[in-house]
């Protein structure tokens, strides 16, 4: 590790959600999310209001000095500031004011908890905004210079904000799910003459690198999706990964015991993001946990500072119900970890 971002690993060793809530109401959201997660709430995102609320929609409300707009493929950089983008803008105003609501209603300006923030990621973002050509901005090494730098600058003023606001640490997370297919060259053209080449892995290190020094404090990189790049996150300056235990091969086992050796934290997607026949118990979450890190060879009692808990992805897709029994099975399953790990059964 050659930057010091374990300085503040431990604030993702615990409960949380990855940041997508089902349905459209920004102050139920929050005040679930505020009520149930006592460590690392985070601010909701609800991508079921459409255009604007969704993981790139969301961009157009961040990035400084750029605009986007739809296209029928998807979203694309706009010239001059469009109805895309001020929906955007309006909805993230929506959900830092429910959020803010929900903590004053809570009591919680001045106590000491930690509040997670989510932006899609600089590799993802330039592989779903379209330039004015049709293609894809990822195809253009400049243009996704320009929006990297864009992203970490609004990201760095959100954060900012939200921590004046509600008078708390906050911390990042940059939702990458398209990291793996961008590295890989799985990444398709508007035809099949103008393929995307992998993006090269230095590349993608020196732009997370940048981003995560211009938002400051800690800040993680999530991706549900299989083929995470564990040598490139291990040489980042990223805190924490966040990812789906499902998608763990014996290969990349010795990245993640790498990774949290060099004392960051890994946050372990477990909690089902659509209800199960049976619902599981706490204690069974925290067994499923425990059984990966006993396979990595760590000692329990390193868990409560190294070890978060997550549902498998976002939870946009689950019901209300669920939803809340998701995040209410993650917090209780991290705090079985963190009072006595010891004890927990497989």
């Amino acid at each position: 590790m050659t930057r010091d971002s374990a300085a503040d690993a431990s604030a993702f060793a615990t409960g949380t959600g990855i940041g997508s809530w089902p349905g459209s109401s920004a102050r139920e959201a929050a005040e679930v999310i505020v009520g149930e997660l006592h460590r690392l709430p985070h601010l909701p995102e609800l991508p079921g209001r459409g255009i604007g609320a969704d993981l790139i929609g969301r961009a157009g409300a961040l990035l400084v000095d750029i605009a986007i707009d739809t296209v029928a493929r998807g979203y694309r950089v706009a010239n001059g500031r469009s109805a895309v983008t001020r929906r955007a803008v309006s909805f993230l105003a929506e959900d830092v004011d429910a959020l803010e609501e929900a903590w004053e209603k809570a009591g919680l300006r001045g106590a000491d908890r930690t509040v997670k923030v989510q932006a899609p990621g600089p590799i993802t973002l330039a592989a779903h905004l379209e330039l004015s050509n049709g293609h894809r901005a990822i195809t253009d090494a400049g243009a996704v210079r320009d929006l990297a730098r864009s992203l970490a600058e609004g990201v760095a003023a959100h954060r900012a904000e939200i921590a004046r606001r509600l008078e708390c640490p906050v911390v990042v997370q940059f939702d990458e799910p398209s990291l793996p297919a961008a590295l890989e060259g799985r990444l398709t053209g508007v035809t099949s003459l103008s393929p995307v080449h992998p993006v090269d892995e230095s590349v993608a290190a020196a732009l997370f690198d940048e981003c995560v020094e211009v938002v400051g404090g800690a800040a993680a990189l999530h991706c549900c999706a299989a083929g995470l790049p564990w040598a490139l996150l291990h040489r980042s300056a990223f805190s924490a990964v966040s990812f789906d235990v499902s998608t763990l091969t014996a290969d990349s086992l010795d990245g993640v015991g790498e990774f949290v050796e060099s004392g960051r934290t890994v946050m372990l997607g477990v909690v089902p993001v659509a209800a199960p026949e049976r619902r599981p118990s706490a204690e069974e979450v925290a067994g499923w946990v425990v059984d990966l890190t006993d396979r990595l060879g760590f000692n329990r009692a390193v868990l409560p500072g190294r070890i978060g808990v997550t549902p498998t992805c976002g939870l946009a897709g689950a019901t209300p119900a669920w939803a809340r029994t998701a995040i209410e099975l993650t917090q209780k399953a991290a705090d079985a970890i963190a009072d006595d790990p010891a004890a927990i059964l497989k």
